[in-house]
């Protein structure tokens, strides 16, 4: 899928209704679904417990905090990208303080033509940590194919009394002759003799 077929979750935390409306036309739904927002930090977290977003907006200040803990808090979400629009004055200040956690930040104001292209950095750093998610579980769906084949291996020396070479062989052979993976003949092994 291209990124001009991609649909980005955004969700805009900002209090100043001329921001939110000045950004909206920047989020054309073909390409951004849903959009949700919200005016403070406190609504932001009742959001956030019911799902996650791609993109996430703070336009600070807020009316019940500044913002910046709040991006820090939320920067732990897995493919979540943040952008900080913080004022001027306090840009290279506050900028220090998230950028170790990854998050983006925009001094204010903000043209709607440097908005946009930093909506093309944010799709662009959403899809890096999609391939990321994908390759951290092909991992772990291998980490469990080869627990699951040891235990397999141990259940066959303790009830065959077979070395631990045999029991690998037999495995693996097993999966050769029948075409089917190591992770199936180790699992009927496994529910055959436990």
């Amino acid at each position: 899928m291209s990124l001009k077929e991609r649909v980005y979750s955004v969700l805009v935390i900002s209090a100043k209704e001329k921001f939110n409306a000045s950004l909206q036309s920047l989020l054309p739904e073909s390409k951004y679904a849903p959009v949700q927002m919200v005016s403070s930090v406190s609504l932001a977290k009742r959001v956030l417990l019911e799902r996650s977003f791609d993109f996430v907006f703070i336009n600070t200040p807020l009316p019940d905090d500044f913002g910046t803990r709040f991006a820090i808090e939320i920067s732990g979400n897995k493919g979540t990208v943040i952008l900080l629009l913080v004022r001027n004055e306090v840009y290279e200040e506050v900028c220090d303080k998230v950028t170790e956690y990854g998050i983006l930040t925009l001094p204010k104001p903000a043209s709607k033509q440097m908005v946009a292209h930093t909506l093309n950095f944010m799709a662009g750093i959403r899809e890096r940590l999609r391939k990321l998610e994908n390759k951290s579980l092909s991992m772990e769906e291998k980490m469990k194919e080869i627990r699951l084949v040891n235990r397999a291996k141990w259940v066959l020396i303790d009830e065959l009394k077979m070395s631990e070479a045999d029991a690998h062989r037999y495995i693996e052979k097993q999966a050769m002759d029948r075409c089917v993976s190591r992770r199936e003949i180790a699992e009927e092994i496994i529910s055959t003799y436990l």
